[in-house]
C-alpha cells in the first residue's frame, strides 16, 4: 500500500570558480551600495553648507546692505542718532556738517606677513610710521586702528593691496566749509565726533541727540566782512591779534564775532594753540576809554550831574600815591559832552567819585560787567576787578584802569545803554521777534537818549572822527590802554579800541573792534590809538555791511538829526568855554 520513496539523486559537485565568482559580486554589489550611500550623504552635506553659506551671503549683501558691523554698539535707542547734526548761519548756510567716511582697522592675527603689509601701507598712507605700524601688525591683539577718515581715493588704493587682515569701518567725519571763517564760534570735534570747543562742544548733546540742524544768530557775510578788516588792521599795523563783534541791540544776537589769527577746524590740532584763543570771550582787556560810556551814563542816572554840568578838569587829580591827567589837557572847567568828546580822564574820575563806591559796583553789576558773559560758548573769560574797591579804584575805574572785561561784554553793556537802556545779554543761537526777551531796565529812556547824542558828538566832534560814515549817523567812543606786564603798564604795548553804535536815532547794532599790540606807521604819523588804528576799522565795517542789513541813510529816512541836535548840546560844551575865561 506504501510506496517506497526513492532517494534524490546526489547534486554534482560544485565548481571552486563559480563560487568564487558569486561570491565576489555579492561583495561587489555591498561596496557600491555602501559607497552610494556615503556620496548621497555627501551631497547631502554640501548643499545644506551652500545653502546657509547663501543664505549668509543674501543677508550681508542684500539685507544689511553690505555694512561693516559696529565695533562699537550702542544701546537700543529709538531717540539715539549715530549723526550729528548740522549747524547753520542764520540764513541757512553750512557751517559744520558730517560727511561719510571709512576708517581703516586690522585683526592682527589675520595678518599674514606684518612687515610687508607696514611696508605696502605706509606706501600708501605716507602720515603713518613703518616701524610703529609693524608693532601695531605683530601685537597678537584682535583690533587696531591703522588710519580714521579715509579719502575715496585712499581707501581705494588700501583695496587695491589685498592685504588680508585689514577691513574699512563705516564712520562720518565732521568737517566746516567756511574753513577759518567763525572758527572760534563754531568751535570743532575730535577724531570721535566728541565736541571740544565752541558751539560744538557747548551743545555736545544736543548735536548728537537731535537731527534738526542747529540755527546760529551769525551771518557768515557779515562774519567775513568782519574777519577780513580786522586781518586787514593786523597787518597793516603788525598787531599780535585783533577781535570785534557786531551786536543787534533788540534782540542780543550776535551777527558776528571774529579773533584774528584763527585755525582751521578741519585741521585743529596742526595750528598753534594761541589761534585757537577766542579774543572776544575768553579774553579780558582794560578797555580805556570806552569805559566812559558806562561812567557818563552812571552819573547822569544818579543825577550827580546834568548835562548842563562839568567838572574842573584845570589841573591832574592826586590821590592815594597816584596821578590821573588828560592825554591832551584843556586845563580848564569843562562841561559833560566836553569831557566826553575830548576823553578828560579827570572830568571821569570826578564824576564817577561824585557816584561813589557802592553806586559804582552796583551800576557796572547791572550791566553784567562783574561776572562772566552768559554766552552759549565755553569760552567765557572771568572779568578782573579789585577785591577791595577803593575810592582810587572808582578813579581809575572811570577811565576804563583797574578792570579788566570781554569783548563781548562791553557789546552788550553799550546796547543797554543806546537801546533806551534794556539789558539783554548777547546770543549766538538766532531767534524770532516773539522769542526776544524783555530784558532789564538797567537805565531809563532819558539817559540813554542823553549817551547816545553825547557819542554821535565823539564822533562828530572828538577823538573817533574816523569812524563816520556819512549818511549813517554812527556814535561812539574811543579807547586806548596801556597793557600790564610783570612790573606793571608797559609803555608802548596798547590795546587801541572802538565801540560804535548806528544809525543814533534809533540804534540796530553796536560794533566793537579792539586791536592788541598796535604799532604805528607813517600813515597815523607814528600813532597807535583807539582813534587812529581801531576807528577806521569800524568805519569800513558799516560801510560794507549797511546796505545787506537795509540800514536806512539819513536821505532814505527823511531827516538829518545832526541838525536839530547838534547846536543844543554844543551850547552847553560852550559853557565851559565861557567858564574857562571867567
Amino acid at each position: 500500500m506504501f510506496r517506497r520513496r526513492h532517494p534524490c539523486p546526489p547534486c554534482p559537485p560544485a565548481d571552486p570558480a563559480e563560487l568564487t565568482r558569486v561570491r565576489l559580486d555579492g561583495a561587489m554589489k555591498q561596496v557600491i551600495e555602501r559607497g552610494r550611500n556615503r556620496l548621497l550623504m555627501a551631497g547631502l552635506m554640501f548643499a545644506i553648507g551652500f545653502t546657509v553659506i547663501g543664505l549668509r551671503l543674501v543677508d550681508m549683501t542684500v539685507i544689511a546692505g553690505g555694512a561693516e558691523p559696529r565695533l562699537v554698539q550702542a544701546p537700543v535707542d529709538q531717540d539715539l542718532r549715530m549723526d550729528r547734526a548740522d549747524i547753520v548761519d542764520r540764513n541757512g548756510v553750512i557751517l559744520a556738517t558730517g560727511l561719510p567716511t571709512a576708517s581703516l582697522y586690522a585683526d592682527p592675527k589675520m595678518v599674514i606677513d606684518a612687515r610687508e603689509g607696514a611696508r605696502r601701507l605706509v606706501g600708501v598712507l605716507p602720515g603713518l610710521s613703518e616701524s610703529a605700524l609693524v608693532k601695531r601688525l605683530e601685537s597678537g591683539r584682535r583690533f587696531v586702528w591703522i588710519r580714521r577718515h579715509l579719502t575715496p581715493r585712499q581707501q581705494y588704493a588700501i583695496n587695491r593691496l589685498g592685504i588680508p587682515g585689514l577691513y574699512f569701518q563705516r564712520e562720518e567725519r565732521r568737517v566746516y566749509p567756511q574753513g577759518r571763517l567763525a572758527a572760534h564760534v563754531v568751535g570743532f570735534t575730535d577724531v570721535d565726533n566728541k565736541g571740544l570747543a565752541g558751539i560744538e562742544k557747548y551743545f555736545d548733546q544736543l548735536l548728537t541727540r537731535d537731527s534738526a540742524p542747529l540755527q546760529l544768530s551769525l551771518d557768515i557775510r557779515v562774519q567775513h566782512i568782519l574777519s577780513q578788516e580786522l586781518q586787514a588792521a593786523t597787518d597793516e599795523f603788525k598787531a599780535i591779534g585783533a577781535t570785534g563783534l557786531i551786536l543787534d541791540v533788540r534782540s542780543g544776537e550776535i551777527l558776528a564775532m571774529a579773533s584774528v589769527p584763527d585755525f582751521d577746524p578741519n585741521a585743529p590740532i596742526g595750528d598753534d594753540g594761541a589761534a585757537r584763543f577766542n579774543r572776544a570771550t575768553l579774553g579780558v582787556y582794560e578797555m580805556g576809554s570806552t569805559f566812559k560810556i558806562f561812567t557818563a551814563a552812571m552819573a547822569l542816572e544818579a543825577g550827580v550831574v546834568t548835562l548842563d554840568g562839568g567838572y574842573d578838569a584845570s589841573g591832574p587829580i592826586r590821590m592815594a600815591g597816584y596821578t590821573i591827567n588828560d592825554y591832551k589837557p584843556k586845563r580848564r572847567w569843562l562841561s559833560v559832552p566836553e569831557i566826553f568828546i575830548y576823553s578828560s580822564n579827570i572830568g571821569a574820575a570826578k564824576m564817577a567819585l561824585e557816584v561813589g563806591i557802592e553806586g559804582q559796583r552796583r551800576f557796572l553789576g547791572n550791566l553784567d560787567l562783574l561776572r562772566p558773559a552768559a554766552i552759549e560758548l565755553p569760552e567765557a573769560g572771568r572779568p578782573l576787578f579789585p577785591a577791595t574797591w577803593r575810592e582810587i579804584n572808582v578813579a581809575t575805574i572811570a577811565f576804563g584802569h583797574g578792570i579788566s572785561i570781554s569783548p563781548l561784554q562791553m557789546a552788550s553793556a553799550v546796547g543797554a545803554i543806546v537801546n533806551g537802556g534794556v539789558m539783554r545779554p548777547g546770543t549766538l543761537l538766532k531767534r524770532s521777534p516773539d522769542e526776544r526777551p524783555n530784558g532789564r531796565q538797567v537805565i531809563s529812556p532819558r539817559t540813554s537818549d542823553a549817551m547816545r547824542w553825547l557819542m554821535r558828538l565823539a564822533v562828530t566832534h572828538g577823538t573817533g572822527k574816523r569812524a563816520d560814515v556819512p549818511g549813517l549817523m554812527v556814535g561812539g567812543k574811543t579807547g586806548t590802554a596801556e597793557k600790564i606786564g610783570p612790573g606793571g603798564y608797559v609803555k608802548g604795548k596798547l590795546m587801541s579800541s572802538f565801540v560804535a553804535s548806528f544809525p543814533m536815532t534809533d540804534p540796530r547794532y553796536v560794533i566793537v573792534v579792539l586791536v592788541d599790540e598796535p604799532k604805528g606807521n607813517k600813515r597815523t604819523g607814528g600813532y597807535a590809538t583807539g582813534g587812529v588804528v581801531a576807528a577806521p576799522v569800524v568805519r569800513r565795517v558799516i560801510e560794507r555791511i549797511a546796505p545787506m542789513l537795509d540800514v536806512p541813510t539819513h536821505a532814505e529816512a527823511g531827516s538829518d538829526p545832526d541838525s536839530a541836535t547838534t547846536p543844543a548840546l554844543y551850547r552847553v560844551a560852550a559853557k565851559g568855554k565861557g567858564r574857562a575865561a571867567e
